[in-house]
């Protein structure tokens, strides 16, 4: 049994972001906070804003809407442009209490804008984050922040090279938001860098040894 403890001490060590830094040089964290200003503005003057590196192969974006609406008819839009064509991209919107909407919508050269999740009611949780994640293989998940409403979506290859965000619908319209801040943090790396790639695996199949062995021990004692 202590054996069983040291592994899963480890384990937990070896999963911490400093270390993971250590032993996979591709992943890169970047955090940023758009203050509710940002979105008082329509998507057409929504300047489109670089990111400092660029997130590719495998990436997580992590949405902590923070915000204080100050317009029932107000959202909170996030995009991500990919780094080879901006005219490619993914967006989140997030609209304001009580209905909380949510929608996931994709730009891409073959099929235009499409919005591939929409949820009127209780879209998103401001308790709980939403996560957008995805790889080369598994194309596009989309968490809400309580279930996944996006699963594998295949859009082709992207990194994500810059940002924009908007909330207002037209430009004579009242402020979409009031204050506070929205919270993002992405997280990329290619996997095949990693030299624990596989350690979970190693993990199950050592556990599943070590259970063996005691389990048969026992018995014969």
């Amino acid at each position: 049994m202590k054996y069983l403890i040291l592994i899963i001490i480890f384990l937990g060590f070896v999963i911490t972001p400093a270390f993971a830094q250590e032993v996979n040089p591709s992943l890169i964290i970047e955090n940023m906070q758009i203050p509710a200003e940002k979105f008082n503005t329509v998507l057409r003057n929504a300047p489109v804003i670089p990111l400092d590196n660029i997130h590719s192969v495998s990436w997580q974006i992590t949405i902590d809407n923070n915000l204080l609406y100050a317009n029932p008819e107000g959202n909170a839009v996030f995009r991500v442009y990919d780094n080879l064509d901006n005219s490619e991209f993914i967006e989140v919107g997030m609209g304001p209490k009580p209905d909380n909407k949510f929608w996931v919508a994709v730009q891409t050269p073959d099929e235009g804008y499409i919005v591939v999740h929409s949820d009127l009611d209780r879209g998103w949780y401001p308790q709980a984050k939403s996560i957008v994640s995805f790889t080369d293989r598994a194309g596009l998940t989309v968490n809400n922040g309580a279930r996944i409403v996006v699963t594998n979506l295949d859009i082709g290859q992207f990194e994500i090279g810059s940002y924009s965000v908007h909330g207002m619908q037209g430009s004579t319209d009242p402020p979409a938001i009031n204050s506070g801040v929205m919270i993002i943090d992405i997280l990329s790396g290619d996997p095949g860098k990693n030299m624990f790639a596989f350690f979970p695996f190693y993990v199950a199949a050592g556990i599943g040894l070590i259970g063996a062995t005691l389990y048969f021990t026992k018995k014969r004692s």
